[in-house]
């Protein structure tokens, strides 16, 4: 179905891999479930994974681990491929405008070193 890759920096650092290991077992596992139906389900529902309004095609995949809630940021690259660019612990209604500007980097980042 879909391939979820993580945005890797020119020098090969991993931001959301870092990020998912700052985790404990529990929130680590659902982030990986979650990815898991990403990942296989035909339709995915919106609670789990959302086009962000406003931005120049990034989605936001959606995690709750008990009172806790998660986001990954990222976009698609293709049809089936879904680069996740960062991740933070959402603890306000509306998402941080640094983390949709670091997306928004990262995006750009990735497309243009994937280009040459």
């Amino acid at each position: 179905m879909r391939t979820i890759v993580f945005y890797r920096t020119a020098r090969g650092a991993s931001p959301v891999k870092e990020f998912l290991d700052s985790l404990n077992g529990k929130q680590a596992q659902k982030v990986v479930w979650v990815l898991r139906l990403i990942e296989e389900l035909p339709q995915i529902p919106a609670q789990y994974f959302k086009k962000m309004d406003g931005t120049s095609d990034l989605w936001e995949v959606r995690i709750q681990a008990g009172n806790d809630a998660f986001r990954l940021l990222g976009f698609f690259d293709g049809g089936k491929l879904v680069v996740l660019t960062n991740g933070f612990a959402k603890k306000t209604q509306k998402t941080p405008a640094r983390e949709l500007a670091l997306a928004e980097q990262r995006k750009r980042d990735y497309l243009l070193r994937r280009g040459s």
